[in-house]
């Protein structure tokens, strides 16, 4: 009796959750906002990413020039100290701003004219993911031995070439993991881009759930999403780190 008693309620359950997983996706073609809602978060964050790294690379490789130059004056010297008096103004306001504030900034007042939110949101996260990179990445170039830019001058590579070709690579397999996890933290961050009207994950789901005044399944899927996308990525880090690690032995 028990058992039976188990099975109706699994039964009941089961069917309470179909009806209402019909409900709120199926009726309306609802569910098409949740998909358009996975590729656009996807879209801005690996969006992002890209023009981050860009930025990062700048920066960092500014940031150590200045903080490796030994020959402190002469023009040269006073351009670099400039660049990265700069550098520094926007490392200090980018992490010292929320990234919705500044997202709504480009919105409202930088791209007034833009349509499609998503090309503002992509530029929006990707100067501030910027910032972080570009720390992440001038740790990695100060970690690299002094000696590798001694072994780059020495087969006639100048300061750039020398970046280039020999550190910004040993740089790049350092901070890989961290770079795996800011694109991970990116991905979370870009469940504020909703604040503009793009139609990413979370606004998905908030819109889905205004609609049939459901809001236990559409918040939970959108938190399911957020949750396996990052597990996934956290293993792709995991097997990198462990690949890595196997590699300098």
């Amino acid at each position: 009796m028990d058992v039976i008693n188990i099975l109706d309620w699994f039964n009941n359950l089961w069917n309470t959750f179909a009806h209402e997983f019909d409900f709120v996706f199926i009726q309306g073609d609802r569910y098409k906002q949740m998909l358009d809602g996975i590729f656009n978060t996807l879209k801005i964050t690996a969006g992002s990413l890209v023009i981050g790294i860009l930025i990062g690379i700048v920066v960092a490789a500014i940031r150590s020039s200045y903080d490796k130059s030994g020959a402190r004056h002469g023009f040269g010297f006073a351009i670099l100290k400039v660049l990265n008096a700069i550098c520094k103004v926007y490392l200090t306001i980018i992490r010292g701003t929320p990234v919705v504030v500044q997202l709504m900034i480009c919105y409202f007042l930088i791209f007034i004219s833009a349509r499609d939110g998503v090309p503002v949101a992509i530029f929006a996260f990707g100067i501030n993911s910027g910032a972080y990179v570009a720390e992440i990445f001038r740790g990695g170039i100060m970690a690299v031995d002094n000696g590798q830019f001694e072994a780059g001058r020495s087969l006639g590579f100048n300061y750039v070439q020398t970046m280039i070709y020999i550190v910004i690579p040993q740089m790049f397999k350092a901070v890989l993991p961290t770079l795996c996890n800011e694109f991970i933290a990116l991905l979370k961050e870009t469940s504020v881009a909703g604040y503009v009207g793009v139609m990413d994950l979370t606004k998905a789901g908030n819109s889905i759930a205004g609609r049939t005044y459901s809001y236990f399944l559409p918040l939970l899927t959108v938190a399911a999403i957020y949750l396996v996308v990052v597990m996934i990525l956290t293993w792709l880090v995991g097997r990198l780190e462990r690949r890595l690690r196997k590699s300098d032995h």
